[in-house]
């Protein structure tokens, strides 16, 4: 019995000690429960976090990727396929489609590349410039020239996606192309023709230096020569020189106009104004014979009639509208960040030896200007 009793004593008292052990263990289980709840909580963040950074990694990526592809060389060997419109035939605009031409192709030569140019002519005719754009866009060119502001204009107009560089433009941000000169903002970048107003001004002080009335002749519809003709009129008011504007709408009226001018004035300014420059023996047809001088704008202008000029180089103003042309194509330029280029050197006073001696010119007032070579 003593025996019995004492193996019950024994089995209850294994029994209580499972029990306890049993609850430790419980507890100890709960706490691991826990603590593995928050280890794989961290592990999710720590996950999270790895996957956030991947994404920005992998955006990252993606961005520089997109950069280099913009910038990376063209394909060695292509042969791009460049339109070119030009507004109007006159020889400043031809030299500068010539200077584009060959700055283009000379650059693009020297690195094994080839390119076709597609050259219309516009005839002065906004409709055509329209026409000649959406074939150029339609064709898929890889580049458009646009020589003058009207044509720069109508190619804008055509396409917001091929890049577009212009020549013979005075201010792009008046043409209503771009945003700023610096940064562009858009597809369109390029050359301008803009020369010293304030010293052509000077000019004219120099050699009419009695003038009365300046008569400031040029197309209103032309953007590029009223942004001259604002400059010129500053100037000329800061000298105390009077002035009148002489306006035409096109071509068959400058010579009813010019006629009624050369009876008030002493002296005519006229800004590289294309309507004008392409019509300058009807302007010569009128001024010689009154013995009225005329300070124009460009060099072919004063070839044509006038008297002297302040004048950049066109072919030159090409030229550097052409290597910009090679930086979009060759190295993946954006037009928007590139900025306008403006012709600082090359500036010469010139006058028309010609016509100083057929409107009976004192030609000691022409002494610091070099003659223009009229067989040119």
């Amino acid at each position: 019995m003593k025996k019995k009793i004492l193996a019950m004593v024994l089995s209850s008292a294994m029994v209580l000690s499972m029990a306890g052990c049993a609850r430790t263990a419980g507890g100890n289980t709960t706490e691991n429960t826990e603590a593995t709840e928050e280890t794989s909580e961290a592990e999710a963040e720590e996950a999270e976090v790895t996957e956030e950074a991947a994404d920005d990694a992998a955006e990252e990526t993606t961005e520089e990727a997109a950069d280099d592809s913009a910038e990376s060389t063209a394909e060695a060997g292509k042969e791009f396929k460049v339109g070119i419109i030009q507004l109007v035939e006159h020889p400043a605009l031809d030299a500068a489609t010539q200077g584009f031409k060959d700055g283009l192709s000379e650059a693009l030569s020297a690195d094994g590349y080839t390119v076709s140019f597609d050259y219309q002519n516009a005839q002065g005719e906004q409709a055509n410039c329209a026409t000649i754009t959406t074939k150029f866009v339609n064709d898929k060119d890889d580049l458009i020239m646009a020589n003058a502001t009207a044509a720069l204009q109508a190619a804008a107009a055509a396409t917001g996606d091929i890049p577009i560089v212009g020549t013979s433009i005075t201010d792009y941000k008046s043409a209503g192309v771009i945003n700023d000169n610096d940064a562009p903002g858009t597809n369109v970048t390029g050359a301008s023709d803009l020369a010293p107003v304030d010293e052509q001004i000077e000019l004219l002080k120099k050699l009419v230096p009695d003038a009365k009335q300046v008569g400031i002749l040029y197309c209103s519809s032309e953007a590029n020569s009223d942004f001259q003709v604002k400059l010129a009129e500053q100037y000329l008011d800061e000298a105390g020189i009077a002035y009148k504007e002489y306006t035409v709408a096109d071509s068959n009226e400058i010579q009813s106009v010019v006629a009624t001018a050369v009876s008030n004035c002493d002296v005519f300014y006229i800004p590289t104004d294309n309507t004008i420059a392409d019509n300058m023996s009807i302007v010569k047809n009128e001024t010689v014979p009154a013995k009225i001088p005329v300070i124009c704008g460009e060099e072919n202008m004063c070839k044509n009639g006038g008297l002297a000029t302040l004048s950049i180089s066109y072919y030159d103003l090409g030229v550097t509208a052409g290597k910009q042309a090679y930086e979009i194509l060759v190295n993946g330029k954006n037009p928007a960040e590139m900025p306008i280029e403006f012709v600082s050197e090359g500036i010469t006073a010139e006058y028309n030896p010609e016509t100083a001696t057929a409107i009976e010119f004192d030609e000691t007032l022409l002494s610091d200007l070099t003659a223009i070579e009229m067989g040119e």
